[in-house]
This record gives structure tokens, sequence and C-alpha cells, in this order.
């Protein structure tokens, strides 16, 4: 087995510039970052964001700080009707970086004969370009393609492309179909049930009460995440901490951001615990 590759997504950094974000990383001895451009996770952003120019700037901070950049989220209904051309740009940015996975969202059902189309095109150039697409389940409620874990397999069947892969996310599961629901599941056996599709997959937490959701350092909330990571430990899959913690969702499950940017000295806190949540959990048993 290859050396797992645990990054660290750069969505708690919501606030800060890219170069301090590593920095920051760096001091928690982080050796992989996943830049995050998600609309609702992260400060506003258009297409010129995946500019050639943006990217060599991001390729001399990568490498000055010596943290590599293995997956990217670059998050948008696939659905669209420009779907292929503005993810193909977002694709091209995240293969130059050096990425091999790439992560959005599929697309909400409404869109579905647009998927269907345009995941073709996109399967074809992730081929051309070595690069792994990873679907994620979305968390606020809507009826999207994946829902669940089954709506993703039954996906990946009808899709029928090894480009195209699972990005399973329990900490959007949570608030997106609640167990208490109807139509709910546990979010932690439903990440189990669909790891074998996934060509990635995102560690998050969620303290959940009346008020919403709250994400929470790895291992602080009600998400069984330690059996989600040791099951990561009996497979190859790489996987990255994701902790929004700027962000929490509504009671409805709507995300809403802070007017402030967390304090880098929580964020550095937060980050140290659950890369030691993570790494405990992928260690064998003695």
């Amino acid at each position: 087995m290859n050396e797992r590759i645990v990054s660290v997504s750069a969505a708690p950094y919501d606030g800060y510039a890219f170069p301090q974000i590593l920095e920051s990383l760096a001091r928690c001895a982080v050796r992989y970052v996943e830049p995050a451009f998600i609309v609702g996770y992260t400060g506003p952003f258009d297409e010129s964001a995946f500019s050639p120019e943006n990217a060599r700037a991001y390729e001399d901070w990568l490498a000055a700080s010596g943290i590599g950049c293995y997956a990217f989220s670059a998050h948008i209904d696939l659905g669209r009707a420009d779907a292929a051309s503005v993810f193909r740009g977002r694709m091209d940015f995240a293969a130059r970086l050096g990425a091999r996975v790439i992560n959005t969202n599929a697309a909400a059902r409404s869109n579905e004969t647009g998927f269907y189309r345009n995941i073709e095109d996109l399967a074809r150039h992730a081929e051309q370009i070595d690069l792994i697409i990873g679907l994620e389940n979305p968390g606020d409620g809507s009826d999207n393609l994946i829902n669940t874990a089954h709506d993703g397999i039954d996906l990946l069947k009808r899709v029928g492309n090894a480009r195209v892969r699972l990005n399973y996310d329990a900490g959007n599961t949570i608030s997106h179909r609640p167990r208490q629901r109807s139509g709910g599941v546990d979010p932690a056996a439903d990440a189990v049930l669909a790891m074998p599709y996934c060509g990635f997959t995102h560690i998050k937490d969620v303290r959940v009460s009346d008020a919403g959701y709250f994400f929470t350092p790895i291992g602080r909330g009600d998400i069984d995440c330690a059996s989600i990571v040791r099951a990561v430990a009996a497979t190859d899959l790489n996987l990255s901490i994701e902790m929004p913690l700027r962000l929490h969702r509504n009671a409805q499950a709507q995300p809403q951001r802070d007017a402030q940017a967390v304090p880098l000295a929580v964020l550095e806190a937060a980050v140290r615990e659950s890369l030691a949540f993570v790494e405990r959990h992928l260690a064998p048993p003695d």
C-alpha cells in the first residue's frame, strides 16, 4: 500500500490569504492542503480565480511552503448549462497544482439530464489530465442526485467511468438526511457503505442542537468519526480533514457564515487535535 495522504481543507481558513493558510498549516506539521472554492462555505469568487496567472501564484506558494496538493474542492452543480466549460477550467487549475482529485457537487435532481450530458465530457477530460472527479453529497437538505450512499452508488454505475467516483462526507449527511426524519440515514454507516465507491473522502464532525448544525474538531461532534476513519484504514483511500469552523447550518440546514474569520490560534488547535484523532484511528490496532 502506498503512503496514505491526509490533507487538511483550506475551508476552515475562510478569510485568510492562501500564503497565510500555508504558513499556519506548516506550523501544525500538515503535509497536504486541499484548496477550497465552495460557494456558501468560503468568501465570494468568480472564474478569474482559476486563471493561469493565479495558478502560477499558487504553484509558487505551495513550492515555498513544502506543502503538497493532492485534492482540490471547486464545487458547482454539474447539471448547469455551462458546467462542462466552467468545470474544465477548474480541473485544469487543480491539475496544475498537482491535484489528483477534484471534488464537486453532482447536481440538483432537476438538472439530471444536464448532469449526465456534461459528465461524459468531463470524464473524458479527466482521463486526458489524469484526474479523478469526486462527487460529494450535499448538506443543505435539497433533492440532489446524491442524497445518500445508495444514490451515489447507483449514479456511478450509470456513469460507468472509473474517473468519476464519490467523495463521501458524513458531515453533510447529518444535516442533509437526518436519521430522525423520514428518509434519513446514519451518517457513519452510510459513509462506510459508500467507501468502496469513493475516490476520496472528507472527514467532518458536527454537533447537532435545536439551533442547527455546528462544525467541530474531529471527534467532538455527534458523528461516529472513529468508525469512519477505521474503515478508511482498511483501504488505500486518501482523505481530507474538513472543519469549516466559520460556518454553521441553521435548523433548516442552510449555511450561515460568521462575520469574522476564526482566529488562527483556534484554527491551529483544532487542526492539531483533529490530525491526532485521525492518525490515532488510522493506526493498526495493538
